[in-house]
């Protein structure tokens, strides 16, 4: 059965819990998540076991901690003790389908206006963009047999752990950007053992938050693009399946909806399985530092751009929505091992 944690502060101390809806039961004598998972990985204990034999503790009222009712507030599922440089946060994109279509639609409107061989030649085959080729080889080589590298997918680098916002907390857009861009995704978070070996600890829900704007004037823009805050969480899931996973987001703002689409991830939805990626990811020596930790977006289908005030800040609270159970359908902590392979 799934287990669900979240990390907590009161503004002067901080705490783990486990929720138990509808209580948080605090963990006794832990403060942070990577603690946790750094003492199970000295005594090779496995995390959802050892957090539930220490949820002892005070029991809070998670609707109230939840609606900000409590002095208690919801904090990203996973940091660094005061070392923000040590989390690396990164993604994947051009996984799902529906993020493939949309990225080639994308891309192909920039070119309308642009005079084109198809113009010439109508009978030729449909222009297909970077972007919709990498995502082909996916589909043709991103599900390896076992013990096999597939083919790499699209990877992109977002920052340290300073760009990781709270649930509910604003995502800034800088004053060069030209817009912010919802992108409710699954991440996984992985902590690195003391002999290099990456763990997975568990799979958390986000909003990527992007500038599609500036993307979509060339593609070749998409690093830049993903240089922006995130925001994780509230609940680190640990321990259940990634085979298939539904969910429904909303963009609101006060009573009103501004967008909703249901979306999909889960293997089923993928071009690439999950254990490419993360050999794709973790082939680098840099990435595999003991004691560091990484939160990998894997990709989802594409949300909209939001318009936004001269305070250059967007909010998106309701992508920190708690988690359902249809929405925790990740997976359990596992080692992940390291192939030979090049690839």
């Amino acid at each position: 059965m799934p287990l669900h944690l979240v990390q907590l502060s009161d503004g002067n101390n901080r705490r783990v819990a486990l929720v138990e809806e509808p209580h948080l039961r605090c963990l006794d004598g832990v403060s942070w998540v990577y603690e946790l998972a750094q003492y199970c990985l000295q005594k090779s204990t496995p995390l959802a076991r050892h957090a539930a034999s220490i949820a002892t503790g005070e029991a809070l009222s998670y609707e109230d901690v939840y609606l900000g009712r409590s002095p208690w507030h919801l904090l990203a599922p996973i940091d660094v003790p005061d070392q923000p440089s040590r989390l690396l946060v990164s993604g994947t994109g051009l996984t799902h389908l529906g993020s493939a279509r949309e990225r080639q639609a994308m891309h192909l409107a920039n070119r309308k206006n642009e005079p084109t061989q198809a113009e010439a030649e109508p009978k030729k085959k449909e222009v297909l963009t970077d972007s919709m080729r990498m995502f082909q080889w996916g589909v043709e080589h991103g599900r390896p047999p076992e013990g096999q590298a597939g083919i790499a997918p699209e990877w992109f680098y977002k920052g340290d752990g300073s760009c990781l916002r709270a649930p509910f907390a604003p995502l800034d857009i800088p004053s060069h950007a030209e817009d912010g861009g919802e992108e409710a995704e699954l991440a996984g978070v992985y902590i690195i053992a003391a002999d290099g070996s990456p763990f997975r600890i568990g799979m958390a829900q986000g909003n990527e938050f992007s500038d599609h704007l500036f993307e979509k004037r060339n593609y070749l823009n998409l690093a830049g693009s993903k240089l922006r805050t995130c925001s994780l969480g509230p609940e680190l899931v640990i321990g259940a399946d990634f085979t298939d996973v539904p969910g429904h987001v909303r963009i609101e703002r006060g009573a009103s909806t501004l967008w909703q689409k249901a979306i999909a991830s889960g293997e089923n939805n993928m071009a690439h399985s999950l254990a490419n990626l993360e050999h794709h990811h973790f082939k680098f020596a840099g990435h595999r530092q003991p004691g560091s930790v990484h939160v990998h977006f894997y990709g989802a289908t594409r949300c909209p751009s939001v318009k936004v005030s001269s305070s250059r800040t967007a909010t998106s609270p309701r992508f920190a929505f708690r988690a359902s159970a249809a929405l925790c359908a990740i997976p359990s902590i596992a080692r992940q091992h390291q192939t030979n392979s090049s690839a």
